[in-house]
């Protein structure tokens, strides 16, 4: 640049995966803030959502995607592997996270996807913190050299921080010359009015057993700021009225504690008062009808 200044580097890092291997979390440190949401469960997300990390010499943006899984059936399973598959081949890095020592069938899925895609990858193996015997890990790396010619290899932690340092470093290295596309005090894509809607969904997830979570979603009816108070009116649809009668539960607590929960992260994420109203409603079989997920904001179009 000017001034014999070094160049500067810009470009899109798409974050893949199968599902629950960390790579919400990892959006969120590279970032430096929450910008997905997370739960120990797979599936978690379903959109696409940029994380915009801008520093002094680059700006890094992070494309977060849901988990891409086999034995798709449901037009919500369908949807989400076609919102990670197109992002492939829309950026300009690839981060293939896996799970420590395990390698699953549906990593050699995304694996056959990224060789694809011609952009450099750089596999990241997350949660190497859990590895208990570490003589396991180089011998481990080792092996998945094999399976292609990746950028580099960085064992990470994402949720304690180790060495993402080191992985931002490879990224910058691997990212066209270009100015900025954002703004430096811009963080994501995503409106408030979507944020609001994830959070709630997120504390549905970390709330419900192991199946109710996935026959739920969050509707944003409400979204307005008076004098300086967000008021925000949310629907949880979900598809029968068995799970309806679940997440309100008995006297309605377990519905007043996802609202409390979830407000006080919006309060927190928004930097303001929230006041938050939940209702839950049936739609039957809104996951499995392709109409409806349109309806309600699962659009290719936008991730």
């Amino acid at each position: 640049m000017n001034n014999g200044s070094p160049p500067y580097h810009c470009g899109y890092v798409a974050i893949v995966g199968r599902p629950n291997v960390g790579k919400s979390t990892l959006l969120n440190r590279l970032v430096g803030q929450k910008i997905s949401i997370t739960a120990h469960k797979p599936q978690t997300t379903r959109h696409r959502i940029l994380g915009i990390k801008t520093t002094p010499s680059a700006q890094m943006v992070y494309v977060d995607t849901p988990g891409i899984h086999q034995g798709v059936a449901k037009a919500m399973n369908k949807y989400m592997n076609r919102a990670a598959s197109s992002t492939i081949s829309d950026v300009d890095v690839i981060l293939f996270l896996v799970d420590g020592l395990k390698w699953t069938d549906d990593d050699q899925l995304v694996l056959e996807q990224v060789k694809a895609s011609r952009h450099p990858v750089i596999l990241v193996v997350n949660k190497a913190d859990h590895i208990t015997d570490k003589t396991q890990l180089l011998p481990y790396l080792q092996q998945l050299s094999q399976k292609m010619d990746f950028a580099s290899i960085i064992p990470v932690s994402a949720l304690k921080g180790d060495a993402v340092d080191t992985l931002e470093q490879q990224v910058i290295t691997q990212l066209p010359e270009s100015a900025p596309f954002f703004p430096e005090e811009q963080v994501t894509d995503r409106s408030e009015r979507f944020l609001a809607a994830e959070l709630v969904r997120e504390k549905l997830m970390r709330s419900l057993g192991q199946e109710l979570p996935y026959a739920t979603t969050v509707e944003i009816e409400k979204f307005e700021v008076v004098r300086g108070v967000r008021r925000i009116a949310a629907v949880i649809w979900v598809e029968r009225e068995g799970q309806k009668a679940i997440i309100i539960g008995k006297q309605g607590q377990l519905l007043k504690r996802i609202g409390m929960q979830a407000r006080k992260d919006m309060e927190q994420t928004f930097d303001g008062k929230v006041y938050l109203q939940l209702w839950v409603k049936v739609k039957q079989g809104w996951s499995d009808d392709e109409r409806a997920l349109r309806s309600l904001g699962y659009n290719d179009e936008t991730g």
